[in-house]
């Protein structure tokens, strides 16, 4: 008699573990068999998930690093100048200052650590109490427009880290209210809906230039004294203009490895490889850690040999020491705080509205009697909405739910096992963050880049025909790059749509205002035709009776 082969075995084991799953009271709250899924099933699809998005980890730390985090002047090293030392003034936040060097090092470690709690505590919460396999965790978009728009480059924009987390905070209370009342979709749907769709856009294009630059991607342009941006890749920088050195440009080592990156990561998602999106990551990674070479991120200096003592811990359990907590409220009086609480809010109620809804809808969560909403919808706007209460208070920024959640969903996960999954994923990573902040930002950058062109795909929902149309669109899409804010860019576009649709506005009121003074006058003349009509009968009936 054959022998049952292994496989066989397996999948019997696999069979008897979903059955009694799907029998038991956990099977029953997450509604594994009326949706037709598995126990098994949900692991994969959680898995898949995890590994889409498992790149936000080292991309959101390193863009919010950018910022500055909490790192002040007041961490900067001081400088020997001859016999005396001399206390450096902001300046020493451009450079390479030990001092703050080793403040922004500690900042990203703090910062993985966040992106990691607020995207395990938000995904287990989409799960445990909306029932749905959607992944959240910070989002590309806000994250950016928080490091480079708010705070600015190691702390150059006007508003202060602490203030900026404060903001961030504020915005998330509002969603939740917004959320708890049932006016968040209602919200969404007052935003033109090509001012929508043009705000991806531009984000999706201030996400690539952003990962094209230097201190933030593969360095591909970079300054130009007569065009301002030009072809950079450079070897050897200016140490005034910052531009490339004479007979440099597209000489930079670490260029061409990102762009390696670049490929790899670009020609699996066009094969459609799950978790193609980490995989250039990876090999950019693994290739920059090996020490002696031209692109190591652990160069023969005291900051490279200590990087790379930390980094030979491989499992270490950090603690967050510097982020948590920075709050300070007393900014927000200020109008630019104001404004860039708007615009995170502005930004969050499409993005994460509109993913969410996507998302629902490509699962097949929409059912009949749901009144356009679909299942779980308004748990799940408060889970998004609290998680970005939290991320803030961690040192994060908001908390989105993630369009790789298709990847899951199309692995068969159905139930908020699979966002309990990725959770539980993302509990992992929390202990291996000396190699996650050791990911250097030639492999960071490729991804921002595919990230954008990914989010290009909506602009050929705008009607470009319809000049009122596309002109408001063209405008907010453009200026987000070309004046590095995504805060111009949705005021611009919408200052535009108004301008050029306020006539025909003007128009309709007055119309409308006219037809119903002419109803008002067809009503008085049909009364007073009436009366004089009553009038004459009750006349006629007295001289009859005359």
């Amino acid at each position: 008699m054959k022998r049952p082969s292994p496989w066989r075995k397996l999948g019997e084991a696999e069979a008897a573990v979903n059955r009694a799953v799907a029998a038991s009271r956990v099977g029953k709250y997450f509604k594994l068999e009326a949706r037709k899924s598995t126990f098994t099933k949900e692991l994969r699809a959680g898995a898949a998930t995890f590994l889409t998005m498992a790149y936000i980890i080292s991309v959101n730390a390193a863009i919010l690093t950018d910022s500055g985090g909490p790192c002040t002047v007041s961490d900067c090293s001081p400088v020997t100048v001859g016999n005396s030392t001399a206390f450096p003034g902001p300046e020493c936040r451009v450079g390479s200052n030990p001092g703050y060097e080793a403040c922004l090092g500690r900042t990203k470690s703090d910062l993985i650590v966040a992106t990691a709690v607020a995207a395990m505590a938000g995904s287990f919460a989409m799960g445990a109490l909306a029932n749905l396999p959607l992944g959240l965790a910070p989002g590309m978009g806000a994250n950016a427009y928080f490091a480079y728009n708010m705070v600015g480059f190691h702390g150059s924009g006007s508003i202060p880290y602490g203030t900026a987390l404060a903001g961030v905070m504020v915005e998330g209370i509002v969603f939740f209210v917004l959320s708890a009342v049932g006016l968040r979709s209602r919200l969404a749907r007052m935003i033109p809906r090509n001012i929508r769709l043009a705000t991806a856009v531009g984000i999706g294009l201030f996400l690539a230039f952003t990962g094209l630059q230097a201190h933030q991607g593969v360095g591909l342009v970079g300054p130009s004294p007569s065009t301002l941006v030009t072809l950079a890749a450079c070897s050897d920088t200016d140490p005034v203009t910052g531009a490339c050195a004479a007979g440099t440009t597209m000489r930079s080592p670490t260029f061409w490895l990102g762009a390696v990156g670049f490929l790899v990561t670009a020609t699996c998602l066009s094969r459609d490889v799950k978790g193609g999106m980490i995989y250039g990551i990876v090999f950019v990674t693994v290739v920059s850690w090996i020490r002696g070479t031209s692109v190591t991120v652990f160069p023969r200096t005291a900051a490279g040999d200590a990087a790379f003592a930390y980094f030979k811990k491989g499992v270490d359990f950090h603690v967050i020491t510097t982020t948590a907590g920075k709050l300070s409220f007393g900014g927000l009086r200020h109008g630019n705080a104001l404004l860039a609480v708007f615009t995170l809010l502005y930004v969050d109620v499409l993005a994460t509205t509109g993913t969410m809804y996507s998302m629902a809808e490509y699962g097949g969560f929409f059912a009949a009697g749901t009144d356009g909403g679909f299942e779980g919808e308004y748990r799940a706007f408060l889970v998004d909405a609290g998680s970005t209460v939290l991320s803030a208070a961690l040192g994060s920024t908001t908390v989105t739910t993630y369009v790789e959640s298709t990847a899951g969903i199309r692995e068969g996960g159905r139930t908020g096992v699979t966002a309990i999954t990725v959770a539980a994923c993302f509990l992992a990573s929390l202990f291996f963050g000396p190699i996650l902040t050791s990911v250097p930002p030639w492999a960071v950058g490729p991804s921002l880049v595919l990230v954008g062109a990914m989010m290009m795909r909506v602009a050929k929902d705008i009607e470009w025909a319809d000049m009122k149309e596309a002109i408001p669109a063209f405008v907010t899409m453009a200026l987000m790059p070309l004046t590095f804010s995504i805060a111009n860019g949705i005021i611009a576009g919408l200052g535009v749509y108004v301008a050029l649709h306020f006539f025909d506005w003007v128009r309709l009121a007055y119309n409308k205002v006219l037809d119903e003074r002419r109803n008002q006058v067809a009503a008085s003349s049909s009364a007073s035709e009436a009366t004089m009509a009553a009038a004459a009968t009750t006349e006629a009936a007295v001289a009859h009776e005359v």
